[in-house]
């Protein structure tokens, strides 16, 4: 395919690759661009489905006694579940619903085998989709076709239900955000202040933050209650009762707030209630990155202070002892898993002590959210979060870290859920105390992200994270990804990242059959941006939905238009389809690692049981490599034949010459594949 072709090359086509893909000679629909694929007619979309699964595990997967119950089609899914997988990452909201999730994934082929979801719950502050604002399901990605086809899927919650199904039956595992915070002023936090810790503050000073100032804010919300009604039920009028187990949360939210389908009543009580405890200073206290973790103060400084519409004067923090990669959350507050020390004067979390309570509560909530849904897997969110000085204890126990006991807690009823980790593999004492590779193990991680999205391809910084990773994945029990972009990294801050490189990166992920990759949505046909697009044209920037500043975003996500780089990874994933099925679960044994050093940009591989491949990659993207020596995998080997290369050649000599192979050269970038028949 030409540049500029791939759209007129659809529409002479796609008859012939939709067929293809209905009578499963491909996992994908070749040539389908993601922008084009979304927009599919329901009607086109649905007779694809059905011919390609089958009219029964259609109507099976969207099945109202199912859906209605949120129960699975089939819990014994015939998908293939490995934590070693190839991860698709979906902001849905760059893309409206779930259902165009399904739209989405027709592109996507059976070497890409997983499906992410970013958060899916109601949003709050600014729209972050990491800041929940409740437990139900984003009404955002409710989609009106779906609905109108299908009016038995007439709630969000009914349509994510069945789309899992459908995904599941596409033969994708799914998975879920697990995320140890909420919005600041969310209804899990007004319904629960137990749950979490609260500061008082007044004009520039916090006044208090003792252990169990969330008392005060019982008594406080009961006193709203008493003064703006309770939606006309009957409640206890005792904070021990009203925010007791036998009242329970789902009573409690119905007096504070109304019923689900309320959007707007229940936003206008939360943002009422805020308004009360925030007029007495009371502010749920605001979630924190790296070390030390603890220890908050008003910011003084003049940028640090927001008038709002109501004229609420809202206040930045700020950590008193930070270190270079502290932050704090101002949206978000964590839950306390944990008693506090001396009553908090101090800001020291009691490690002995875990909230128990807490811990069930949010265990047992993700677990519903998994069971309900079918999700096959997790992304920790924040996983390198590890508050402990010492690092990673000698016997970290039950209580250890809140992600992992959400793993296990799922695995109870699903046996093959698996935990990945959004960690980033920072030096010890960055982003956790400690090693973080000793906090993910004890956490229970199989999987963690990892940061080479945030690196040049061929970088020193690049090669020499890329070596630690082998070697991770090699030494220990949890596997880091070769990730090649996430939606948070889909910024404009980060576009030198994907100046060059991308058909490597993407090869790389594919043919390491022994090392998991992630991909977030957009990647394939991201356009080359010297310059900084509008904020459109990003993904990240849909994680919020802001109007002004420089983070707005003005109408719907715009998808990239390269393609070049979309037709050339359409290439790799073409060869990909009928070559990785010979070479799954092989293990990786490196003839040209990743340079430590960070000066040599070529890496060779083959597989310890079919030592007959050769995979070679030149990372220098500006300049191409000559004269290449490659220790021989297999003696006796001789003839070697260029089975792929990614900037299309057709030949091109690998030869023993009795020391080792020889290649006269790769272009900028190249990847190639060879075999000795």
């Amino acid at each position: 395919m030409q540049q500029n072709g791939i759209n007129q090359t659809w529409l002479v086509n796609q008859s012939a690759w939709i067929a293809d893909y209905c009578e499963s000679r491909r996992s994908y629909i070749y040539g389908l661009l993601p922008q084009t694929a979304v927009n599919l007619p329901i009607t086109q979309t649905i007779s694809i489905l059905k011919n390609r699964l089958g009219e029964d595990v259609f109507q099976n997967s969207i099945d109202p006694t199912i859906v209605y119950n949120h129960r699975p089609p089939n819990p014994q899914s015939a998908v293939r579940e490995s934590a070693i997988a190839n991860l698709v990452g979906i902001n849905v909201r760059t893309i409206q619903s779930f259902w165009n999730v399904v739209k989405y994934t027709l592109t996507i082929p059976a070497s890409q085998s997983a499906i992410h979801l970013l958060p899916i719950w109601e949003p709050g502050v600014v729209s972050s989709l990491y800041g929940m604002a409740s437990w139900n399901i984003n009404p955002e990605f409710f989609s009106q076709e779906l609905y109108e086809a299908f009016p038995h899927l007439d709630t969000v919650e009914r349509q994510l239900k069945a789309c899992v199904n459908l995904l599941h039956a596409m033969g994708k595992t799914v998975g879920m955000d697990v995320i140890p915070h909420t919005d600041r002023y969310s209804e899990i936090v007004l319904a629960n202040p137990h749950y979490f810790e609260w500061l008082q503050r007044n004009g520039l000073q916090i006044v208090d933050h003792s252990a169990n100032l969330h008392e005060k804010v019982q008594a406080a919300i009961l006193d709203f209650l008493d003064k703006h009604g309770a939606n006309g039920l009957q409640y206890p009028n005792e904070p021990s009762e009203f925010f007791g187990e036998n009242f329970g949360e789902a009573k409690r939210i119905l007096v504070l707030f109304g019923t689900q389908r309320d959007y707007q009543g229940r936003g206008e009580r939360r943002a009422a209630l805020m308004d009360f405890l925030f007029r007495q200073g009371y502010e749920p206290a605001p979630a924190t990155m790296a070390p030390p973790y603890r220890g908050l103060m008003v910011d003084i400084r003049p940028e640090a202070c927001t008038v709002d519409e109501a004229g609420r004067e809202w206040r930045d923090y700020t950590i008193m002892q930070p270190t270079p990669e502290s932050r704090v959350f101002g949206p978000l507050t964590r839950y306390k898993f944990y008693e506090c020390l001396d009553d908090n004067e101090y800001w020291e979390l009691d490690f002995d002590s875990p909230k128990k309570e807490v811990w069930q509560y949010f265990t047992e909530k993700y677990a519903q959210v998994a069971r309900e849904y079918g999700f096959d897997f997790m992304r920790g969110d924040m996983s390198h979060v590890q508050p402990r000085a010492e690092g990673t204890p000698a016997q970290p126990g039950e209580f250890y870290d809140p992600l992992g006991a959400v793993k296990l807690r799922i695995q109870q009823d699903n046996p093959r859920f698996y935990y990945f980790a959004e960690s980033f593999l920072a030096p010890a004492n960055v982003l956790a105390y400690g090693d973080e590779v000793d906090h993910l193990e004890a956490a229970g991680a199989e999987t963690t992200l990892g940061d080479l999205q945030s690196m040049v391809v061929g970088s020193p910084d690049f090669l020499q994270n890329f070596r630690l990773y082998l070697d991770i994945k090699d030494t220990r029990r949890v596997t880091p990804c070769f990730t090649m972009m996430t939606g948070d990294k889909d910024d404009p801050r980060f576009d030198k990242f994907y100046l060059g490189g991308n058909e490597a990166r993407f090869f790389i992920g594919l043919f390491l059959p022994d090392m998991p990759s992630y991909m977030g949505l957009g990647f394939e046909c991201r356009d080359v941006h010297v310059a900084p697009a509008p904020n459109e044209h990003y993904t990240k920037l849909y994680v919020f939905k802001i109007g002004t500043g420089p983070k707005a975003t003005h109408g719907p996500y715009l998808w990239g238009k390269n393609e070049a780089l979309f037709g050339n990874l359409l290439k790799i994933r073409a060869f990909a389809e009928q070559f990785l099925p010979k070479i799954e679960n092989s293990k990786v044994r490196w003839l040209l690692p990743p340079d430590a050093t960070g000066h040599k940009k070529l890496i060779a591989w083959t597989l310890e049981e079919k030592p007959e491949f050769v995979f070679v990659a030149n990372l220098d993207i500006d300049n191409a490599a000559k004269n290449i020596k490659i220790p021989n995998p297999s003696e006796g080997r001789a003839a070697w034949q260029l089975l792929f290369s990614t900037k299309g050649k057709t030949e091109g000599g690998l030869v023993f010459n009795g020391v080792n192979l020889h290649l006269e050269g790769l272009e900028a970038g190249e990847c190639r594949i060879y075999q000795c028949p």
